[in-house]
């Protein structure tokens, strides 16, 4: 995803927190990984509580991923949280198993050629993301040794796109491991092909997606979002808007959010409003103290993002993957971008396709709120084109769908 045009459309301080925009500070930032990541691993002790060697691993890049793979331990006893040595998984960093990176540094020969190729392949965007080039340099071969090493019975990944899954997934199809990947959020068709043995997606909009960002391979069914199930009983039924979400990303702009703030507050006294921004954004919010007691904050660190939605009847927001969950919870959501970029608009396609209200401005935005605020809608069923198991039997029972359809893959596989 490093090379593709949503990349590079990303807003300048998104874009400056992943790799920084000048030359400097991208060597800069080169220079404090060899010493703080590459070098500082070689001594720093790696914690593995757990006998992770045949084991079925359960592969998370981050707490969302770790909440949506949680489930599968208790369905699958012989399954191990498994992470990198430095990734941050929230409050779960303690509960999962690190591969250490400590020889990842024998591999840096292959970075001028690795970059060279890509320049080829790429033009100038791999001279752009050398950093990025730099800091992948050494993972698929790190992954070869401990696939090796500790040879898993699979690996269920979370994350189809990240650099480091990516590098363990195509190890671990190289080494013939069975690889099981469960969408954890909606994707775009940025996202690189599936080529797992089992995709297990949420639904048709998922699988349309996919299907044009190159070949499929492997098995691929449709189940639904496990980790919404236990939620979807609890779907809220109030013709009434009296507390409306405010969902901020990461590649939302600080300034545009204060403004809407401050037009919510002035317009709609009655309405609380609460901000939540991603759990990975670590920029200063504290400006919500500013307002007055309509205007609340969620820690989207500490707070899951369904149980903050249970609160809500509406909800605004830019690209994020929370207007789906939303509305799977009849909740009522608009579409409303907090950034003046380039950034592909509309980007999950929620718009388009009827999910989400897409308004231009915070006048439409209060009138629109005005307007159903006493005459609330259900929404739940446009959500079913992205979820393929609401409406049917097995809604709130994605969990068991992706459990027997690993077990069989697995068990398949056996016998072959």
């Amino acid at each position: 995803m490093r090379f593709t045009d949503a990349f590079a459309k990303l807003p300048p301080a998104t874009l400056q927190a992943i790799s920084p925009n000048s030359v400097l500070g991208r060597l800069r930032f080169i220079i404090l990984y060899t010493g703080g990541r590459l070098f500082l691993n070689i001594f720093l002790p790696v914690r593995k509580p757990e006998n992770i060697k045949g084991k079925i691993w359960l592969y998370v890049v981050s707490k969302n991923n770790y909440e949506s793979l949680h489930f599968l331990q208790n369905k699958l006893p012989d399954s191990v949280f498994v992470a990198g040595q430095n990734k941050e998984i929230g409050i779960y960093n303690q509960k999962v198993n690190r591969l250490s990176t400590r020889f990842k540094f024998l591999y840096y020969y292959k970075f001028l050629p690795l970059n060279w190729g890509l320049y080829r392949l790429k033009g100038k965007r791999a001279l752009r993301f050398f950093d990025l080039i730099y800091v992948a340099t050494g993972y698929y071969e790190l992954s070869i040794r401990y696939l090796q090493k500790y040879k898993p019975a699979a690996i269920i990944f979370a994350n189809d796109h990240n650099t480091d899954p990516r590098a363990l997934l195509l190890a671990a199809n190289k080494l013939n491991i069975p690889t099981v990947y469960i969408q954890h959020a909606s994707v775009s068709t940025s996202f690189p092909p599936l080529q797992f043995s089992l995709s297990l997606l949420e639904g048709q909009d998922a699988l349309d997606k996919y299907q044009q960002c190159g070949p499929v391979t492997g098995e691929v069914k449709l189940i639904g979002m496990p980790k919404a199930d236990k939620y979807l009983t609890q779907k809220n039924l109030s013709t009434t808007i009296r507390r409306v979400g405010i969902a901020a990303n990461i590649i939302d702009e600080i300034q545009p959010i204060k403004a809407l703030l401050e037009a919510l507050f002035q317009a709609l006294p009655d309405i609380i409003f609460t901000l939540r921004p991603h759990p990975g954004d670590k920029r200063n919010f504290n400006f919500v103290k500013e307002f007055g007691a309509n205007i609340r904050f969620s820690d989207g660190k500490k707070e899951q993002a369904f149980d903050f939605l249970k609160q809500q009847d509406a909800l605004i927001a830019a690209d994020s993957s929370i207007h789906l969950e939303a509305t799977m919870l009849n909740i009522l959501c608009f579409y409303y971008r907090f950034n003046t970029t380039e950034f592909i608009p509309d980007y999950y396609g929620y718009a388009q396709n009827g999910l989400v209200e897409e308004v231009k401005d915070a006048n439409q935005l209060i009138n629109l709120l005005r307007k159903y605020q006493n005459h609330r809608p259900l929404v739940y069923e446009r959500a079913r084109y992205y979820n393929a198991v609401l409406g049917t039997e097995y809604e709130g029972r994605s969990h068991e769908l992706a459990t027997t359809y690993i077990l069989e893959h697995l068990n398949k596989l056996k016998t072959v």
